[in-house]
């Protein structure tokens, strides 16, 4: 959307009732909600000349108007980080994350992150979005690796932001757990929010939970470990890990959901559990890869698939429970 527009949105009484950041996202061509609520909050847009929160409920007949601000510069240096592409056109480049690399730039990694090496490999996403985070339309945790999809243009961003939002991008993930699973396939529902005490963390148990549901189903049952395909209807913020761990079957290498002392998920009874104990020390990740991303491309609107192969460390681990038997 171009910025410096001025713009003016009369509440008609089939609006009355919604969200302010609702409100102007539906009115406003290529305006996200998340863009929206930010522009509110910083007073860009106001209602009947007065500054409101976005979650405010508009009333009919209220003028809500304002102006888009021009693009913050890019802030951050470009750097030759290595990237894996896994495809690349005018639209999009989709990328297979390597494990230890943050996203984008926050508090205490300013550099070293996916957008720096974007800006580098891409010079022009500089502007995208108007903020901090230019092409990025969803995330994987520092140490989770694999399929990550990056706009390189506004239409794209918004385009893709919008499958995200509405569900419509199917996202799959391979991951070792802990334990043997009762079943061959599941499906866990609990709502996902901050920690109530801990807010550095996610929670079933938060008191503003947002709906969650993540399906699994087995591709190979190890001696005390289980390879699993997950599939995620939702993508709230470390939902795999949460919900594994409210399973009683955490992500093996999870330092902060999984068990303090692995050793004691191993029953030490069994054939190889020694060899396997040494194996479990050795992991220095959570296992989760995310194996498959299905959307539809921005601009041809064909459904793509890209799948990005297991990162070394994950297939190595594999390949010895596999020798180690089940």
């Amino acid at each position: 959307m171009p910025a410096d527009s001025a713009f003016s949105i009369r509440v008609r009484p089939s609006d009355a009732g919604k969200r302010l950041d609702v409100l102007v996202a539906a009115r406003l061509a290529g305006c996200t909600r998340t863009f929206a609520a930010g522009l509110i909050a910083a007073e860009h847009i106001q209602v009947d000349g007065r500054p409101k929160k976005p979650g405010y409920r508009v009333k009919t007949g209220e003028n809500v108007s304002g102006a888009i601000p021009p693009p913050v510069p890019v802030a951050f240096k470009p750097e030759p980080i290595p990237l894996e592409i896994l495809y690349e056109d005018d639209h999009i480049v989709v990328i297979n994350k390597q494990p230890g690399l943050v996203v984008h730039p926050a508090p205490g990694h300013f550099s070293g992150t996916l957008v720096n090496g974007l800006l580098y490999y891409c010079p022009d996403l500089g502007g995208i979005g108007g903020e901090l985070r230019p092409g990025i339309v969803h995330r994987l945790d520092k140490d989770t690796t694999g399929t990550l999809v990056v706009a390189k243009n506004d239409a794209a961003h918004t385009h893709l932001s919008r499958q995200f939002k509405s569900r419509k991008v199917q996202k799959e993930y391979l991951a070792l757990v802990y334990g043997h699973m009762k079943s061959a396939t599941g499906s866990l529902k609990l709502p996902i929010g901050r920690h109530p005490v801990d807010r550095k963390r996610m929670s079933t148990a938060s008191p503003r939970g947002r709906t969650a549901e993540t399906q699994w189903k087995i591709r190979e049952q190890f001696q005390g470990i289980a390879l699993l395909e997950i599939h995620l209807k939702t993508g709230r913020t470390h939902q795999i890990r949460v919900h594994c761990a409210a399973m009683h079957h955490p992500v093996v290498g999870d330092t902060i959901y999984g068990p303090r002392k692995p050793e004691k998920t191993i029953a030490r009874d069994r054939p190889q559990s020694d060899k396997l104990l040494q194996l479990l020390k050795a992991v220095k990740r959570q296992m989760l890869h995310a194996w498959r991303l299905s959307f539809s491309h921005p601009h041809t609107s064909k459904t793509v698939i890209f799948e990005s192969p297991l990162p070394q460390d994950m297939a190595a681990i594999i390949q010895k429970m596999r020798s180690l038997g089940s």
